[in-house]
């Protein structure tokens, strides 16, 4: 079926109606452009006002930046010298051994290191495709941020082409305002504000492989809807999904929505040969490179770098994938809602479920079933097709079939994961936005004035059904919106225990009070706050800090602990000894609450008391030095 175009409208005479489209048509890309622009200045302001910099403000120390060096330099590994004393460690992959080498100077937290040398674990398509060629041309470096800015742009404009051309060839009833509507949803629903609210290494790849994709499946459209150039686009599909998986790896089985085209033409009863080979072709002699890449760096060609890496998991000894995280991940990924308050910005951690023995502590992630309402509408999807011919019916049930089951294997494969965060939902969340938007554009043509589905003539439904997916457009909008910001104050909350680490009291103390700024409620940056006001001779201040963490989290066990500890130095023993109690009460193997009640206790002369809090530290730390000094100087005098 040929494409519609964005207005069936014609004068007799060809004069003033082709005028009249002429200026629809520039009011329509006018208001898309405006809408794109939009969406854009949010993602360039999100990865601009990301604080990763201000930890490395030399853009050629960032890690991408030290592999296109060692490309340069004709080395796979980074242009980076393995700290001295890293080799020499009895077990260099221990992560309390490596702790000291992963953080303050020396930075290789996340590096894979292999026989001498360091290696990037994540993707290389990024340094391909964008480090290296704007190395290149300007003689410049980018930062992490503005690569995921640069990467999200185009993943969204892409998705963009494919919502126009869903719009011209099936939905051309639908208003331009609609259109806009959806393009917003597109960039903005799809967890991209909280991806570049923490643009940095790990991001990089995820932004990346989420372009790519996203110009496969636009590939992928063009493929199941020109039949003469359909081995042509097929292989352009190809290409882009291997690229994705130099990215991330773990898009491998997303790959069979390649098939999609072949499956089409194999239905119709046309040869598939050609298609088979640009299907297969492209994406195999990628994965080949990519394996050659792994042999050369790890002697392994499934070797990516992941047992080598330098990371507080350790690495070599986790069981990656398993069923038994599947039913944790899809609670947290599709069920678990956020939490709700009323001061700006108004999201909270969920209240996450016990982990599954085996898996690393989650970096929470939230719901989308319950945080972005609007994906339930993917179910209307399936409207899409209804009054079309079958011909034309076809190819819009592939495409839609493609986007699903990139959606469903791409959710299936992190649900196995054995660790979870908030940046991996941009792996499937895009794709089942773009369903939901499937689904709004159904719904919308079927109650058209225009439609023949017989529900034209009820303008009360079109009116309620259009402010019904409009709420929920606007939630799930408002939803990404808040998160990113949330997510923007825990950055700076972790940038300032980087430099609390390293010895930067004051810098440190900056980034928890921005990072407060932004979330006033923010208990773990008020306990960090207190305690570097602590550490800086400040304890009053401290004390209020503690205080009010406990306000937000009263079961916060560590800081109950570390009020304790100021409260003692502020001379107020007995409230001390309060909140240490408190302390053991929510967290009773806490062994720094055990040890301060324990002393405060043999200094008031309890020592029968203070001994069995210093068994307690000895039972959890055996080899705690103080607490087994305390206990022999408590038995000695008994």
């Amino acid at each position: 079926m040929p494409e519609r175009d964005f207005i069936i409208e014609s004068g007799p005479d060809g004069g003033s109606a082709g005028v009249s489209v002429r200026k629809s048509r520039w009011m329509q890309y006018g208001i898309l452009g405006t809408a794109c622009a939009l969406v854009i200045g949010v993602y360039v302001y999100a990865a601009h006002s990301s604080a990763f910099a201000s930890l490395s403000p030399n853009a050629a120390d960032a890690y991408y930046n030290l592999l296109v060096q060692g490309f340069r330099a004709g080395q796979l590994s980074l242009k980076k010298e393995v700290p001295p004393g890293l080799a020499q460690l009895a077990d260099l992959y221990d992560s309390t051994a490596n702790a000291h080498y992963r953080s303050g100077s020396y930075k290789i937290l996340d590096l894979s290191y292999y026989k001498g040398r360091l290696y990037l674990y994540f993707g290389v398509t990024p340094a391909l495709l964008l480090f290296w060629p704007f190395t290149a041309l300007t003689g410049h470096y980018l930062f992490h941020g503005q690569a995921v800015a640069i990467f999200c742009a185009m993943g969204f404009l892409a998705n963009v082409g494919l919502l126009c051309a869903l719009w011209r060839r099936y939905f051309a009833e639908v208003s331009v305002w609609v259109v806009a509507a959806c393009t917003l949803v597109l960039g903005l629903a799809t967890g991209m504000p909280v991806l570049l609210s923490r643009s940095d290494v790990c991001e990089v790849p995820i932004s990346c492989g989420y372009m790519l994709t996203m110009l496969a499946l636009w590939a992928i459209w063009c493929a199941l809807h020109d039949t003469r150039r359909r081995h042509q686009w097929l292989a352009a599909a190809s290409v882009a999904y291997g690229l994705a998986l130099g990215a991330r790896p773990s898009l491998l089985f997303g790959a069979v929505i390649l098939l999609v085209p072949v499956a089409q033409a194999w239905r119709e009863r046309r040869p598939i040969g050609t298609l088979l080979t640009a299907a297969l072709g492209p994406i195999m002699l990628i994965g080949l490179g990519l394996m050659l890449y792994n042999a050369l760096r790890f002697d392994n060609p499934l070797e990516f770098g992941q047992r080598y890496q330098l990371n507080p998991d350790r690495q070599d000894s986790i069981q990656h994938f398993s069923l038994r995280y599947l039913w944790f991940n899809f609670r947290i990924y599709f069920l678990e809602p956020a939490r709700w308050s009323s001061r700006f910005p108004f999201v909270h951690d969920i209240a996450a479920p016990p982990l599954p023995a085996g898996r690393a502590e989650a970096e929470h992630s939230f719901g989308v079933l319950t945080t972005i309402p609007l994906i339930w509408l993917a179910l209307a999807a399936p409207l899409a097709w209804s009054n079309w011919s079958a011909e034309s019916r076809s190819a819009l049930r592939w495409f839609v079939t493609a986007v699903a089951l990139f959606f469903g294997i791409c959710a299936l494969t992190l649900g196995l994961y054995y660790y979870l965060a908030v940046r991996f939902e941009v792996e499937f969340l895009p794709a089942l936005v773009l369903l939901a938007v499937v689904g709004i554009l159904s719904l919308e043509r079927a109650l058209a004035p225009t439609s023949k589905s017989g529900l034209a003539d009820r303008p009360v439904w079109r009116h309620t059904v259009r402010w019904g997916w409009g709420l929920l457009l606007g939630f799930s909008v408002a939803f990404n919106l808040f998160a990113g910001v949330r997510q923007h104050a825990g950055v700076h909350n972790g940038l300032g225990n980087t430099l609390l680490r390293s010895g930067k009291v004051t810098e440190a103390m900056q980034h928890y009070e921005q990072a407060l700024r932004l979330n006033p409620d923010y208990p773990e940056a008020h306990y960090n706050l207190g305690f570097a006001l602590a550490q800086a001779g400040k304890v009053q201040e401290a004390i209020e800090h503690y205080e009010q963490a406990l306000r937000i989290k009263p079961d916060y066990a560590d800081v109950h602990n570390s009020l304790g500890i100021a409260l003692a130095h502020a001379g107020r023993m007995q409230e001390a000894i309060g909140h240490w109690e408190q302390a053991l009460r929510f967290k009773p193997d806490l062994a720094e609450a055990h040890y301060n009640l324990g002393f405060a206790l043999e200094l008031e002369g309890k020592l029968k008391d203070a001994i069995g809090h210093y068994k307690q530290v000895l039972r959890i730390k055996p080899n705690d030095a103080m607490a087994r000094s305390g206990l022999a100087r408590l038995q000695a005098v008994q």
